[in-house]
């Protein structure tokens, strides 16, 4: 047999781990869950925030190498010249090491957040991994890519903000302070004046920011959830000429983005004007107070300038921090959004379950009763048979009646609600489903493919196997004239979804691939329904080959292509209506008479 390679690995690494524990810890905390996604990391980051002290010496220390240059002049003294000589050469060095530091501080902060970048985006793609088919069926796929590309990069902006801005505006301010208050504590209680009105103009705002900006990120996942429909339904739409209803579909969609967008830009433009205003206003009187002061004698000109100086730096910083808002309020509403994912319970868990190394491939249903969450009635009820290893059993009945629910039992991504599913008589639910489905293949009504060579579409998920192998392969699947046709053979590339090769063509290469794994258990849900006719005649022949010792379980709505089945289980009303082989069925005249009768 074939071993699979790259088998899922549902244990997550030490770091993963470890975000996915900071989520748990932090549940009502976005802030917490922020800072205690960067632990491993606090040592380079300590040493970014030195290098970043080091770097922007220059901005602190100019405001005093000006107001000594202001005074030496002002003075004329005899070390006049000697004094601005020397504060030159200071603030020159000063100036010209923020290259190399500015580089290293840079390189610090700048690996350490696209680690985690990395980290969360891994974290979040294992986690969907886990998380359990009906989570998937429930939640739109345009929703998930958006929280792993969109909110991850708005928590890399947002900490990219808080390593470069929001520590220079802190930094900025204290230094700032702790050079007036050593030169004067007067005019340092003026300064702390200001603050006071920061935090109400930031408590005001900050609340209609954080819920404009929630809205527009929801509508914006909802967008990107239509888009992608909308590009999926592009040939439907062109063949019904539906193109301006669609239009107008998403023409809608986008309004709705931009109303929202348009309240949240506005509500950013509002608050940081009048923070703008407030700020400028308290400069004004801050120029005309230390000018006043500077008349009666109580400081020099020069101080006049550095009080200035740090005073606008401050009043720029603040400022700062305001119109950083909305990024930080982006930011905290994305930690929240990806722990949607990272927090749900909903997931596959096969950690502590029993391996298994072979599979026989008897399946047993004992009493199974299943029922989807938001359905009031079960879909199956006391559901019994057995199938033997190498059987060919095919489900046939009313769409609905729960023929695909029994394969999504069989392949372990639904669990019984009630009785056992039982594999070589060990029940399913008890089973690492990882290491039971290696020795199964399932081919899917739609054929799904990706965006590589048909080789390695067939080869997905084995080890390399022989050109020998592949070629009975591709003969077994019917796919030799397609292949024999195509500039690059089989290395040619598909497109995305296969859109370059016809329904037939896909759903062939899909059961090449089934086939390419070997398995103990063949999972066949409509496999032939997108075939014409004469492919369908042969890939049958095919399929009839590659069946021997193998258990299989057929879907199919055209009962002529289950005729040489071991077993026919018709179901319906919940349960298993009928049993037996297509022989057997027929000369009863039951249900499975019926619908034969009503495809003639």
């Amino acid at each position: 047999m074939i071993e699979l390679k790259n088998k899922l690995d549902d244990k997550l690494e030490p770091q993963e781990e470890a975000l996915l524990e900071i989520f748990k810890q932090n549940e009502n905390n976005t802030l917490k869950t922020l800072i205690g996604i960067y632990k491993g990391y606090y040592l380079n980051l300590f040493f970014s925030v030195i290098f970043f002290l080091i770097k922007s010496s220059p901005v602190w220390i100019m405001p005093v190498v000006s107001a000594n240059i202001i005074n030496a002049a002002t003075d004329k003294g005899e070390n006049a010249v000697n004094i601005i000589i020397v504060n030159v050469i200071i603030i020159l060095v000063m100036v010209l090491q923020n290259v190399p530091t500015n580089y290293i501080h840079t390189v610090l902060y700048a690996k350490t957040i696209r680690s985690v970048e990395r980290e969360l985006r891994s974290t979040l793609v294992k986690k969907l991994q886990q998380l359990s088919i009906a989570y998937h069926n429930e939640m739109q796929s345009g929703r998930l890519q958006s929280k792993i590309m969109r909110d991850v990069e708005q928590i890399e902006n947002l900490s990219s903000q808080v390593f470069i801005t929001i520590l220079g505006i802190a930094l900025n301010i204290v230094v700032a302070l702790g050079v007036v208050i050593f030169k004067s504590l007067t005019v340092f209680i003026f300064f702390v004046g200001t603050i006071p009105v920061a935090v109400i103009i930031i408590i005001v705002f900050s609340g209609k920011i954080k819920r404009y900006n929630s809205d527009y990120r929801k509508e914006m996942e909802d967008t990107s959830v239509s888009v992608m429909e909308m590009v999926e339904l592009i040939p439907v739409t062109r063949a019904h000429a539906l193109e301006k209803q669609e239009t107008k579909k998403i023409d809608r969609q986008l309004v709705n983005v931009e109303k929202k967008g348009l309240k949240l830009d506005l509500i950013q433009a509002y608050f940081s004007s009048i923070s703008w205003v407030a700020f400028q206003v308290f400069q004004i009187i801050c120029l005309g107070f230390t000018g006043y002061i500077a008349v009666k004698g109580y400081i020099s000109i020069g101080e006049v300038v550095l009080y200035q100086t740090y005073f606008g730096s401050i009043v720029a910083q603040i400022a700062g921090v305001i119109t950083l808002l909305p990024t930080i309020a982006k930011g905290l509403e994305s930690v929240s959004s990806i722990g949607d994912i990272l927090l749900s319970d909903d997931i596959e868990n096969n950690r502590k379950k029993k391996k298994i190394k072979e599979v026989k491939g008897e399946i047993t249903f004992r009493n199974v009763n299943f029922q989807y969450k938001d359905s009031e009635l079960p879909i199956l009820t006391n559901l019994n048979f057995t199938i033997n290893p190498g059987e060919t059993i095919a489900f046939v009945g009313a769409s609905g009646a729960g023929k695909s629910t029994i394969l999504n039992l069989v392949i372990g991504f639904f669990q019984a609600t009630e009785g056992q599913v039982l594999i070589d008589n060990q029940d399913i639910a008890t089973l690492n489903l990882q290491s039971y489905r290696s020795h199964i293949a399932v081919v899917p009504q739609n054929a799904i493919l990706f965006s590589d060579s048909i080789r390695e579409n067939i080869i997905y998920g084995t080890n390399s196997i022989s050109y020998e192998e592949l070629n009975r392969i591709i003969k077994a699947a019917n796919l030799e004239e397609l292949i024999e046709s195509l500039p690059d053979g089989v290395d040619t590339k598909i497109t995305e979804h296969g859109m370059n090769l016809s329904g037939g063509q896909r759903q062939r290469i899909s059961i090449a691939r089934a086939f390419a794994r070997n398995p103990k258990i063949l999972v066949l849900d409509e496999a032939t329904s997108a075939l014409d006719s004469i492919s369908e005649k042969k890939i049958q022949e095919s399929i009839e080959n590659l069946v021997k010792d193998r258990t299989t379980l057929v879907v199919a709505h055209r009962l002529s292509t289950i005729r040489n089945a071991d077993k026919i289980a018709v179901i319906g009303n919940g349960g298993l209506e009928e049993f037996g082989t297509y022989e057997e069925l027929m000369e009863k005249k039951g249900e499975f008479y019926k619908l034969k009768k009503l495809q003639m």
